[in-house]
């Protein structure tokens, strides 16, 4: 082979593989953004059972076409806790069963029916281009990406076809089961997906190539694969929590488990290919991708009763961290592919960001009744920590947004108002801080009646943030007339108290100087009781 036919050779196999590349990525990423409701709703239906488990793991991958990212969402939520340890182990391994659907598909190259999938680019872009529907648009991509998959395979066995005595020269010299088997490891890899390795070594076969003698050997490979697909969900787990890291790690073992039991059987059945797949189906490609799926489904029977063995080795080989524990989060970067799961969590993460909010008001508050001063650092700290939260919605607010469909939106920007108005809480509670100061420096004196009509609005206050809390939780519109009635009350005290007020200063029994602090500490519980009820509105739409 000349230099020029070895470039022309290299760069139609590189091209072949980038365009499918491509294709896997324009199919996963729309399927997935298409689903998110689906993935949702499957996920929601976890349960202690485990073949349960296992079946929301392999339809989610079955949905979205990627193991990696039906594992690194598993990650995900063990991490926030949405499943415990027990569940995500029977949820990878149905995962492993789903990624099996695109070596199905990638096997169909083998027959000519595909010739014509590849249409099907051609009309899934003209969808995306004509129609402005943002979910018609996705599923032209989806069409496109499918079309992409086979162009890819076939460029791939085109350029293998035309060079095939060169490559099968090399490919029988390697027969070593170990270097195959690390050859499978090292190539998925380094392109993050067993699928897209599996799919290479299918699209080998059907340009007529074997590797070694053509028996165990490509098995070696595939094996290898469900190993190198293991990279994805532990890089993700860096910097996680103590149980996500644990998932990756029990990914990891199920799979190198199950590689090394298939590895010795193969290893003392040479003919065990010949003797199985390759007397039920005809073609080469099918056997490779019907022996990708008996692996995986073989190895779940055998694993699931175990799972919790797996869960316990994990949890001795990992220990829980004692100290420098970061502050607990519902937000995880693994759930923005999902943008409702991502929108729930969000949700949840308000509701810890209004507690800390409220929790700086009620220290706030008894500063100034206490008129402690050393209570006034402890509240600085806790609107401190919910300046941070709120940073970090934010940021997850601008990450989920530009991965998110128009549907979406809507939640995002609700989200965002909502984050607004309950920072303003925390604005109340610096400025409870201040009227505390004043009152300690100008020796101001509030009489009981007074401190007892200030804690009858606090109390209306706190009635309305129970119902604003469950309205955030629940989205009960059922809430909303009592929500209404509450902040109608704390508007009427408002007016009550400052009357009140006047009538003390005109008896001589209120100080003139105390009318600033009184009349803006007021202001501000009905100022409060508005944010709560602008919060319920954002809920409800």
């Amino acid at each position: 082979m000349t230099f020029s036919e070895l470039s022309a050779f290299l760069v139609k196999l590189l091209a072949g593989t980038g365009v499918f590349l491509v294709g896997v990525y324009l199919l996963t990423s729309n399927i997935e953004q298409l689903a998110t409701e689906k993935i949702k709703s499957l996920f929601e239906k976890t349960a202690g059972k485990k073949l349960v488990n296992v079946g929301i793991g392999g339809a989610t991958t079955a949905i979205i076409q990627s193991s990696g990212v039906t594992t690194v969402l598993i990650v995900g939520f063990v991490n926030v806790g949405i499943i415990n340890l027990y569940q995500a182990t029977a949820m990878i391994m149905g995962a492993n069963i789903g990624t099996t659907i695109t070596a199905q598909i990638a096997a169909l190259s083998a027959f000519p029916i595909t010739t014509y999938i590849q249409v099907s680019i051609f009309i899934g872009i003209m969808i995306h281009m004509v129609c402005k529907s943002d979910n018609v648009r996705k599923t032209g991509l989806i069409l496109a990406g499918l079309g992409l998959i086979f162009v890819g395979l076939s460029l791939m066995s085109d350029s293998m076809k035309a060079n095939r005595d060169m490559i099968q020269g090399i490919f029988e010299t390697v027969t070593n089961p170990l270097l195959l088997f690390a050859i499978g490891i090292f190539l998925t890899a380094l392109v993050q997906s067993s699928s897209a390795t599996t799919s290479v070594i299918i699209a080998m076969s059907v340009a007529g190539l074997t590797i070694g003698k053509g028996g165990n050997e490509v098995l070696y490979i595939i094996l290898g694969t469900n190993i190198g697909s293991c990279v994805t969900a532990l890089m993700s787990s860096l910097g996680a929590g103590t149980n996500a890291r644990r998932a990756s790690l029990i990914h990891l073992m199920f799979n190198t488990f199950g590689s090394a039991i298939f590895f010795l059987l193969l290893a003392c059945m040479p003919s065990f290919m010949a003797l199985t797949f390759g007397k039920w189906f005809d073609s080469v490609a099918t056997q490779i991708a019907m022996f990708h799926t008996f692996f995986n489904v073989a190895c779940t029977v055998l694993f699931l009763p175990f799972s919790s063995v797996f869960v316990k080795l994990s949890e001795k080989l990992i220990k829980e961290k004692t100290s420098g524990k970061e502050p607990e989060t519902f937000l995880d970067e693994r759930i923005l592919s999902s943008a409702s799961l991502a929108i729930s969590q969000l949700e949840k993460e308000l509701v810890v960001l209004s507690d800390t909010a409220m929790g700086a008001f009620r220290t706030a508050y008894r500063s100034f009744i206490k008129k402690d001063n050393t209570l006034i650092a402890p509240t600085q700290e806790q609107i401190s920590r919910a300046n941070n939260i709120s940073c970090s919605i934010v940021n997850y607010l601008i990450r989920l947004s530009a991965k998110s469909k128009l549907a979406d939106e809507r939640s995002i920007s609700n989200i965002y108002n909502n984050v607004g108005d309950i920072m303003r809480i925390a604005e109340i509670a610096d400025n409870f801080t201040k009227y505390t100061q004043t009152s300690i420096e100008k020796k101001l004196e509030f009489s009981d009646t007074v401190k007892e009509e200030i804690g009858s609005m606090v109390q209306r206050v706190e009635t309305l943030y129970g119902l604003t809390r469950q309205m955030i939780r629940n989205k009960d519109a059922g809430l909303l007339p009592q929500i209404a009635k509450t902040e109608d009350e704390i508007d009427a005290f408002r007016k009550r108290l400052i009357d009140n007020h006047i009538e003390r200063l005109n008896s001589g029994q209120c100080r003139p100087e105390s009318s600033g602090v009184f009349i803006n500490l007021v202001s501000n519980l009905e100022r409060l009781g508005d944010h709560l009820t602008y919060i319920t509105e954002g809920v409800s739409r």
